[in-house]
């Protein structure tokens, strides 16, 4: 008995080890990033699904198209976006929802990360970048 137990549990740890690596993005992965306003009357419309508040355009954080945002599952983690040679870590706050227009494949930002990117002003709406989990 105590021998099936040990298996069981090394059997539910691997499980639980495989199950988490698979929702985590651990490689770069090819994105759009927009540039989204997370205040009052900004461009973002509501508040953030995350946690129901608007937030400062000036931090670093970002809205996840609806695969990524994965049901909230990423809400207040990091995630690493790289520009031409450049990472910053972001905060993920809402979801950008693929069922009301937004592409499957963007990373939507605030004004903090496009300048922390040092992304020149004539690119900013639209421009490509990877990410990651951090």
């Amino acid at each position: 008995m105590r021998q099936f137990t040990i298996v069981f549990l090394v059997f539910t740890f691997l499980l639980t080890l495989i199950i988490s690596c698979t929702n985590s993005q651990s490689t770069n992965t090819d994105a759009t990033m927009t540039l989204n306003s997370f205040e009052k009357g900004g461009s973002g419309g509501g508040p953030s699904e995350c946690d129901g508040h608007y937030h400062s355009d000036d931090t670093l954080i970002v809205a996840l198209s609806t695969r990524w945002y994965n049901g909230g599952q990423r809400c207040f983690k990091n995630i690493n976006i790289n520009y031409s040679g450049r990472t910053v870590q972001a905060m993920v706050v809402d979801e950008c929802d693929s069922t009301r227009g937004c592409k499957d494949n963007i990373v939507d930002a605030s004004k903090a990360v496009w300048k922390a990117l040092a992304v020149p002003k004539s690119e900013w709406g639209e421009t490509s970048v990877t990410w990651s989990d951090a």
